[in-house]
């Protein structure tokens, strides 16, 4: 069975140490694994047909969600699927679904006019990002409405929320299938290099992340969460994540993926017309709902 790895350029640029120990242990099982990175490669994009019989999307880029794209349209098999990427990659659509999901999130306003956000940001301090943004690239805190002036104007469509307060520590939380591990560091503008210490999953924390993969149909993912003063509280979500500070991640990720490639696991992209996830039929209002989400999910 062959494997093609749909990988991204590193940042430092060094081999990802859990990819390598993923690719070996699939290949000692008898997987015929290859990679590449599009936007290292001359494709002929309108004779691009599937080739392998599972791709593993690991990149972000908007070039390898293009070909991902194609090959989507031509039958080929993905892990994740791609319509569940493309839905997890917009975080404007994503932050609707995780809402309605029940997941709790912080409000969040979209505009190309950030003017009109002064009423709101002379409330609450808010955090600006793209729409599509990685590794923390182009986020600004804004807290008062001398802030929102001086703000660099950005040329792509921004996600506004709500600033959660928490103890200035990242809590990243890393998922294979039903498995659930989290690691915390210090925020700052490369700690998405740094592997964290371990964290502990709670239950009410397990059932986040699990809620979240369900509602975009994921199987690997990642999800940031701000431990807010009313519990966990979902600011980003991603698909297969780096899973940096997981210890033995590697055997999980290799055996998950094996079950996909054969079968004994699948994926499906929820109908977003569907009814709400959230268990007791309705959708949270606000932050002060978030306990009663959490007590729903739990």
């Amino acid at each position: 069975m062959q494997l093609y790895f749909m990988l991204v350029r590193r940042v430092p640029p060094v081999p990802s140490p859990v990819l390598l120990e993923v690719c070996d242990l699939l290949t000692g099982r008898g997987f015929d694994v290859s990679s590449g990175i599009a936007e290292e490669m001359l494709v002929r994009s309108d004779r691009l047909t599937p080739t392998h019989d599972l791709y593993i999307l690991k990149s972000h880029t908007e070039l390898s969600l293009s070909l991902a794209g194609i090959l989507h349209s031509q039958g080929a098999v993905m892990l994740n699927p791609y319509p569940s990427c493309i839905a997890t990659q917009d975080k404007i659509v994503a932050s609707r679904r995780l809402y309605a999901a029940g997941v709790p999130t912080p409000r969040c306003w979209v505009t190309n006019d950030l003017s009109l956000l002064e009423p709101v940001v002379a409330e609450r301090p808010l955090l600006i990002k793209p729409y599509r943004g990685h590794r923390g690239m182009g986020i600004h805190i804004v807290n008062d409405p001398t802030d929102l002036a001086v703000l660099p104007r950005h040329n792509v469509p921004v996600l506004i929320q709500e600033f959660i307060p928490g103890n200035g520590e990242d809590i990243k939380v890393y998922v294979v299938g039903d498995e659930v591990f989290a690691v915390s560091k210090p925020f700052s503008a490369d700690s998405f290099t740094r592997p964290g210490r371990p964290y502990p999953v709670s239950s009410a924390l397990r059932a986040i992340a699990l809620r979240c993969g369900k509602a975009f149909g994921l199987g690997l993912y990642g999800l940031d969460v701000i431990e807010g003063p009313n519990g966990p509280v979902v600011v980003d979500l991603n698909y297969f994540p780096g899973y940096k500070g997981v210890p033995d991640v590697a055997p999980l990720i290799a055996q998950y993926i094996e079950d996909y490639a054969n079968g004994r696991v699948a994926l499906h992209s929820p109908d977003p017309l569907a009814a709400p996830f959230f268990t007791n039929g309705c959708y949270p209002t606000a932050l002060e709902d978030f306990t009663e989400t959490r007590k729903a999910i739990s």
